[in-house]
């Protein structure tokens, strides 16, 4: 019971057997949660991407220098043949767009793909991750680096308590925001705090919004690395991705996959390298991430459910 995957195995068990039922309002979306947990994965202890299903490396690979780039248009992901959020634009696009006859979604992406006016009109996703951790917009117009800004801070002093980057704007969210300046997509893992003890550095997310099934084995992974990633640019040892959840959920449609993974057994961890060495955050790039003895169960698919966050006009 030691593997550090049963505690996530553990938390989609008490969902199982213990989770309120929940009915998104604008969905229909059937979901089961709990509320405040938290799981600790100790990084040299092996990364903890999930081996009880087979988890999309790639994709987390590549979505993570997405954000670290501070990009938001969904081109890079398509060009690198990474689909995890195509269906944000997509229904965005068939929201807004004032075409009499709509193009499908393969349609949609063939044309981020290949047509750079289309791209930019449509594969905008604009106030997330990647806008927000490196281009934070302010009422004077400037923008501010906050990954960037908690690195510097924390070479200056690395027992600094504010080295912190958040994704989450009222000004931007649901209804505070004006129909105009809302955003399309709804910030999950909205904030996150780097601390560096006895020359470790440990990241502790917390994320308001965790759809256990899909979702966090790629925000574990992606979270995981991106501590991996910062505590090489400022010379210190990765100590433990701290994972901390407001409301954990599994919908209705994944609870059947989440039995079978339940049914399996964690495998050894794997590990990874950074080569070359990355001194600052921008040196960061995908085939400088080396994934070492990856040995997990098949892959377990889910429909991915796109629930809240999307400002509906009022007639």
């Amino acid at each position: 019971m030691n593997h550090p995957e049963y505690q996530y195995l553990n938390l989609l068990k008490e969902v199982l057997k213990t989770g309120i039922k929940n009915v998104d309002r604008g969905t229909g979306a059937v979901s089961y949660s709990v509320f405040g947990r938290q799981c600790r994965y100790d990084l040299s202890k092996g990364f903890p991407l999930l081996t009880t299903k087979r988890t999309y490396w790639k994709g987390v690979l590549h979505e993570l220098y997405w954000f670290a780039s501070g990009q938001s248009n969904i081109k890079y992901l398509v060009d690198n043949n990474v689909h995890i959020w195509d269906d944000y634009p997509y229904k965005i696009y068939t929201q807004k767009s004032k075409k009499v006859e709509q193009i499908n979604k393969e349609e949609f992406i063939e044309k981020i793909k290949n047509d750079k006016k289309f791209a930019e009109k449509w594969g905008n996703l604009p106030k997330i991750y990647g806008e927000l951790w490196r281009r934070w917009p302010t009422r004077s117009e400037r923008t501010i680096d906050q990954l960037q800004w908690v690195i510097k801070e924390l070479r200056e002093d690395p027992y600094a308590r504010n080295a912190i980057v958040t994704s989450w704007n009222p000004e931007y969210l649901y209804t505070m925001a004006t129909y105009e300046d809302a955003s399309r997509f709804p910030i999950c893992h909205n904030m996150y705090q780097i601390s560096i003890k006895d020359g470790k550095l440990y990241l502790q997310l917390y994320q308001r919004s965790a759809d256990l099934f899909l979702g966090v084995p790629f925000n574990i992974a992606s979270y995981a690395l991106l501590a991996h990633v910062v505590a090489m640019v400022l010379n210190v040892e990765p100590g433990e991705f701290i994972h901390t959840f407001g409301d954990a959920h599994i919908y209705e449609n994944h609870i059947e996959q989440v039995k079978e993974q339940l049914a399996r057994k964690p495998k050894p961890l794997p590990t990874i390298r950074i080569k070359p060495k990355i001194k600052e955050i921008n040196e960061f790039t995908p085939e400088k991430i080396i994934l070492e003895n990856y040995d997990s169960h098949p892959p377990l698919k889910g429909e991915l459910t796109v629930a809240g966050g999307f400002y509906e006009k009022k007639s």
